[in-house]
C-alpha cells in the first residue's frame, strides 16, 4: 500500500475527518538523516500529523511549518508541508537511545520532555498566522489535540502512530485527524466519544491491514462517513543546486572571498534532505563574478 491520506466527512458534515498512511516517506526520512528508533517515531509522527494539517490549507503556494523545541534529548524537530501532500523535515538531534516507556512502547514523550510546539501557516499574507502551545505529553498525537483546542478552537481527536521492524525499518506508520464542527449536536458528539474509546490503536490498525478508509470506517462507525477524495502523500524536498547558489550569491563578497582563499571549495548540507551540494573554487569564483 503506497502512502496517501483521505478525507472524509460524517453526521452529515457536523464532523471532517483526515487518515493516513505514511510508511514510506516516515522510511525515506528515517533513511536520510540516520535516526534512532524513537526519533523516528516522533519525526513519523509530526510528519504523519503535518501532512494531513497541511491539506487544511487552501492555496497552492500555503506552507504549513510545525516545531517543536524541547527540554529532552531530542532537543526539537521541525517538519513544513504544503497543501498537495508534500512534507519534509529534520531531528535537531537524530541519535536517542531510551529505554521503553512503561507501556513498553518507544518513549517519545521522554525522548521531547517539556517544551513548545509552534504551528507556522504562511499563506501569502504579510504576516504568518502562529499558533504556539507547551507539549502536554509530548507524545504528538495529544499535543496537537491540545493545539487545535487551544489555537485553532476546533475541538479534536489525533491518532499518530509509528512502528519498528526489528531491523530498525518502519513497518506501519500513518494517523488520523477527527474534527467536529461548531455546530455539531450532543448524540454526534457523545458517539464519537464512544467510538474513540473503542477503536485500536493507529498501529494496529494499519497492521491489520487497515487502509485510511477503513480506519475512518471504524472510527466513524454508524456516522454515515463520507469520503471526499483521496491523495498522495511523499517526503518531497525541493532543495537543488541552483537554490543553494542563490543563497550562495546573498552572502557578502567578503565571504565569498574568504571561503575562495582557503583554497578548498565549500559542501553545503540541506536540513530537510541531508543531502550535500559541494561547490569547486572555479563555481564560487564565477558566483562572486555574477556579484559585480
Amino acid at each position: 500500500m503506497h502512502d496517501y491520506m483521505v478525507r472524509a466527512t460524517a453526521a452529515g458534515a457536523q464532523i471532517r475527518a483526515f487518515a493516513c498512511t505514511t510508511k514510506e516517506l516516515v522510511e525515506e526520512a528515517r533513511k536520510d538523516h540516520n535516526t534512532s528508533p524513537v526519533i523516528t517515531a516522533a519525526q513519523g509522527r509530526l510528519l504523519s500529523g503535518a501532512a494531513m494539517m497541511g491539506t487544511m490549507m487552501k492555496g497552492e503556494k500555503d506552507l504549513l511549518t510545525v516545531q517543536i523545541q524541547c527540554q529532552g534529548p531530542a532537543q526539537g524537530l521541525t517538519v513544513t508541508a504544503d497543501s498537495a501532500g508534500h512534507v519534509k523535515g529534520f531531528p535537531r538531534v537524530a541519535d536517542v537511545e531510551l529505554p521503553p516507556n512503561a507501556l513498553g512502547k518507544l518513549d517519545v514523550g521522554g525522548a521531547l520532555g517539556l517544551g513548545v510546539m509552534s504551528v507556522i501557516k504562511d499563506m501569502g499574507l504579510k504576516e504568518p498566522y502562529v499558533g504556539q502551545t507547551e507539549l502536554q505529553t509530548g507524545e504528538i498525537a495529544e499535543d496537537l489535540t491540545y493545539y487545535f483546542a487551544l489555537s485553532e478552537q476546533v475541538p479534536s481527536s489525533v491518532g499518530l502512530g509509528v512502528l519498528m521492524e526489528k531491523d530498525n525499518t518502519v513497518k506501519q506508520a500513518g494517523g488520523f485527524i477527527i474534527q467536529l464542527m461548531p455546530f455539531a449536536e450532543e448524540e454526534v458528539i457523545a458517539r464519537l466519544e464512544e467510538n474513540l474509546q473503542n477503536i485500536k490503536s493507529v498501529t494496529a490498525m494499519l497492521e491489520a491491514g487497515h487502509t485510511p478508509e477503513e480506519m475512518l470506517t471504524q472510527i466513524l462507525d454508524g456516522m454515515d462517513v463520507e469520503i471526499l477524495d483521496t491523495m498522495p502523500v511523499s517526503f518531497y524536498c525541493n532543495c537543488s543546486k541552483e537554490r543553494v547558489q542563490k543563497a550562495l550569491m546573498g552572502m557578502g563578497r567578503g565571504d565569498l572571498e574568504d571561503i575562495i582563499k582557503d583554497g578548498e571549495g565549500i559542501d553545503v548540507n540541506c536540513h530537510f534532505c541531508n543531502k550535500n551540494y559541494h561547490f569547486t573554487i572555479d563555481e564560487l569564483k564565477a558566483l562572486l563574478d555574477g556579484q559585480e
